[in-house]
C-alpha cells in the first residue's frame, strides 16, 4: 500500500511538471523588434506564466520540449505599445469650481468596459496613461493601466493599493486651455502664480507634518489635495504637463527648478524651438503627431520633425495619441509620420514602447521584450510602419486580448464611430459596419 501511494505521488508530481512546461508558448520565425538591442530577423519568443522566459534568434534559443509552438514566420513581433497620453475609458465632464484640483482621481471615473478600450487593443496598445483634460492648471491624479478585458478597473492597474497607493502621476497644463473666467486665470502670468501658490502651500503643509512627527497634537488636519502635491515634491508622483508654446515650455522648466519636481512635457508643438533647453534640463517629451495643425493658435508652430529635433538634441521622446485626437488604432501611423520627417526607425520603435514606459516609470515591467518582463506584445502582418500592415494579435500578460481573426475583434479594428457609440451593433442598410 505504501509503495502504491509513493507511485501515485510520483505520477502526480510528474504530471504537474508536464503541465507547468506545457504552459510555455513559443512563437517562432518572426522578425522581432525588442526595443532594446538589434532587431532579430529569425527570432523566437517564449512566454510562460505571463512573463517572457526567452527571446532571441532561432539558432540560439532552445525551445522547451513541452512548449506549444506557434509558427509566425513572415510576421513581426514587437513590444505592446505604450500610450503615454490618452483620455479613453471615461465620459467627459467639467467641474469648473477651481483651476487646481489635485484631489481628483481619474481612476474613479474610468469604465473598464468602455468600448474605447476595444479601440486601444485593436491598435496594439497594452499600457496606457489615462488622464483628465487640460482645462485646469492641475486637473488631478492620472492612472497607468493595462488594457485588459475586465469588468473591474482594479484588474487593470499597475499599483496594488487603489485607495491609498500612487496609481499614476499628476496632470498639469498651461497655455490657453487653462485660461478661462474667474476663478480660473485670465493670463499666463496669473496661471504660473496660482501654481506657485499651490506648491508653496504644499511645502508649508509638508514642513508642518515633519515638525509634528514627534508631537501628534501639532499635526495639521489632513488635506487630501495638498497631500497629493507633497507626493510630487517628494518625487513619488510624476507631473505630466500639457504644453505647446516655447515660452510655456520654459515656464515649466523654471517651475521644475524652483520646486524640484519630476516632469514629462506633453505635446510640445514648439518643442523644436527650445530643444537644447529641454535637453539641458534632462526632461523627456511625449510628442503628439497629427495629420495637420489645428484646434488652437498656440499649436500653429507644430512640426512633423519635432520628435527628430528633440531626439537629436539628446531628449528622450515618446509619441502619444491623446485619443480622441488621434484614434488609438492609428498609433503606429503617428510614429511613421515622424519617420517620414526624419526620425530613425530605432527611435520610432522606442518612442512607442520603452521610452513611454520610462516616462511612466514602468520600464522594469513593460516597454521591451526582455526576459522576466510582462508578456505584453503584438503580432503584426509586416513592417510596423507600413500603411499595409495590420495588427493581427495583441497579448497582455501572456493572454490574447485582441485577435483580428475573431469577427468580434475585427469589428472594432475596422468599424467607424457608430460601432463604438452603439457597442458594436450598428450596421448600415447593406449589412456592413458603419
Amino acid at each position: 500500500m505504501k509503495h502504491r501511494i509513493i507511485q501515485v505521488i510520483v505520477i502526480l508530481l510528474f504530471a504537474t511538471s508536464l503541465f507547468a512546461q506545457a504552459r510555455s508558448t513559443a512563437f517562432t520565425g518572426a522578425k522581432i523588434y525588442r526595443a532594446v538591442g538589434p532587431i532579430i530577423t529569425n527570432g523566437v519568443l517564449i512566454i510562460q506564466d505571463g512573463l517572457i522566459s526567452k527571446v532571441g534568434s532561432k539558432d540560439k534559443v532552445s525551445i522547451p520540449a513541452y512548449a506549444e509552438v506557434i509558427d509566425v514566420k513572415g510576421k513581426v513581433i514587437m513590444p505592446g505599445l505604450v500610450d503615454t497620453h490618452s483620455h479613453i475609458g471615461v465620459d467627459w465632464g467639467w467641474d469648473l469650481d477651481s483651476p487646481t484640483q489635485p484631489d481628483l482621481r481619474v481612476l474613479d471615473a474610468i469604465n473598464p468596459t468602455h468600448d474605447s478600450f476595444n479601440r486601444a487593443r485593436a491598435g496594439g496598445i497594452t499600457t496606457i496613461h489615462i488622464m483628465n483634460g487640460s482645462g485646469y492648471l492641475m486637473s488631478g491624479q492620472t492612472v497607468y493601466l493595462k488594457t485588459k478585458k475586465t469588468n473591474n478597473v482594479k484588474d487593470m492597474l499597475f499599483c496594488d493599493d487603489m485607495v491609498n497607493g500612487i496609481c499614476g502621476g499628476m496632470k498639469m497644463a498651461n497655455g490657453t486651455n487653462s485660461i478661462y473666467e474667474k476663478p480660473f486665470p485670465g493670463t499666463r502670468g496669473k496661471s504660473a502664480a496660482i501654481v506657485r501658490e499651490l506648491f508653496y502651500k504644499a511645502k508649508d503643509y509638508k514642513n508642518k507634518l515633519y515638525k509634528s512627527k514627534d508631537d501628534p497634537e501639532k499635526t495639521p488636519s489632513f488635506d487630501i489635495g495638498l497631500n497629493a502635491v507633497v507626493e510630487i515634491l517628494d518625487g513619488k508622483r510624476m507631473v505630466h504637463h500639457h504644453t505647446h508654446r516655447a515660452d510655456d515650455i520654459l515656464t515649466i522648466l523654471r517651475l521644475k527648478n524652483e520646486f524640484g519636481f519630476k516632469v514629462v512635457l506633453h505635446h510640445v508643438s514648439e518643442g523644436w524651438k527650445v530643444a537644447d533647453e529641454i535637453a539641458q534640463a534632462k526632461v523627456p517629451c511625449s510628442v503628439i503627431v497629427i495629420d495637420s495643425p489645428g484646434g488652437k493658435l498656440e499649436a500653429v508652430g507644430y512640426r512633423f520633425d519635432t520628435a527628430k529635433i528633440l531626439s537629436d538634441a539628446g531628449v528622450d521622446v515618446a509619441i502619444h495619441t491623446d485619443d480622441w485626437i488621434t484614434d488609438s488604432r492609428m498609433f503606429l501611423r503617428s510614429a511613421a509620420l515622424s519617420m517620414r520627417a526624419g526620425l530613425s526607425e530605432e527611435i520610432a520603435v522606442k518612442a512607442l514602447t520603452i521610452n513611454g514606459a520610462k516616462m511612466l516609470e514602468l520600464q522594469d515591467r513593460v516597454g521591451s521584450l526582455e526576459v522576466g518582463k510582462d508578456a505584453d506584445f503584438i503580432l503584426l502582418s509586416g513592417d510596423p510602419f507600413s500603411v499595409y500592415t495590420k495588427i493581427e494579435e495583441t497579448w497582455i500578460d501572456g493572454k490574447i486580448v485582441f485577435d483580428r481573426a475573431n469577427p468580434e475583434d475585427y469589428k472594432y479594428a475596422v468599424g467607424g464611430y457608430n460601432v463604438y457609440r452603439s457597442g458594436g451593433h450598428t450596421h448600415n442598410s447593406e449589412g456592413g459596419l458603419d
